[in-house]
């Protein structure tokens, strides 16, 4: 199967922006990883990370496309604004030093599932947008579940590792890309 220069760019796009959302589960799973934890829990965490990465832009993909006939040519903007607004508070969140990890208790069951929600959340809006440029819904989810999974799990490994620095960067990064992506969209 050949693809075209514009489904290459969907690819590109749908790639870019799982891995924006899954910067945010590394930057959290470097603050567990720090504080030690098991790999049998680094790995039952991250699989519920990815879990609620499919499903929560399932969802926002779902409404997105809702959304989108009742806004029709605004799709775009809306979409545009919306990856903007989460590159943003990525970049805030980045540059100000999040404590989240502290807060949530991981080792019990209904503590990581409220860890996997929380960093999965932004995933959400993200689908939303999503949805308004009607992508390919299965691709973009099955994406952000694999990055979101797998980017948790290498935090939650180099914060056994290193230092908090990995977190804090891995958090700009993805912000940086979606605030990119959202201009892209926008302009």
């Amino acid at each position: 199967m050949s693809l075209s220069l514009p489904q290459w760019g969907q690819w590109m796009t749908l790639i870019l922006i799982a891995v924006a959302l899954g910067m945010d589960a590394f930057s959290l799973g470097v603050g567990l990883g720090l504080r030690g934890i098991r790999r049998s829990r680094a790995l039952m965490i991250s699989g519920v990370i990815g879990m609620f990465h499919v499903l929560l832009p399932l969802f926002g993909m779902g409404m997105g496309r809702y959304l989108s006939v009742l806004v029709g040519n605004l799709a775009a903007m809306v979409g545009g604004g919306l990856l903007c607004f989460l590159g943003v508070n990525m970049l805030v969140q980045g540059f100000r030093g999040s404590d989240e990890c502290t807060i949530l208790h991981h080792n019990s069951f209904w503590g990581m599932i409220l860890f996997a929600l929380s960093v999965s959340l932004d995933s959400l809006s993200a689908g939303l947008s999503l949805g308004l440029f009607h992508s390919n819904m299965i691709s973009a989810a099955l994406l952000s579940g694999v990055s979101g999974g797998t980017l948790g799990i290498l935090g939650m490994a180099a914060g056994r590792r290193a230092g908090t620095w990995i977190g804090e960067y891995g958090e700009i990064f993805g912000g940086a890309i979606l605030l990119y992506l959202g201009v892209q969209f926008l302009w």
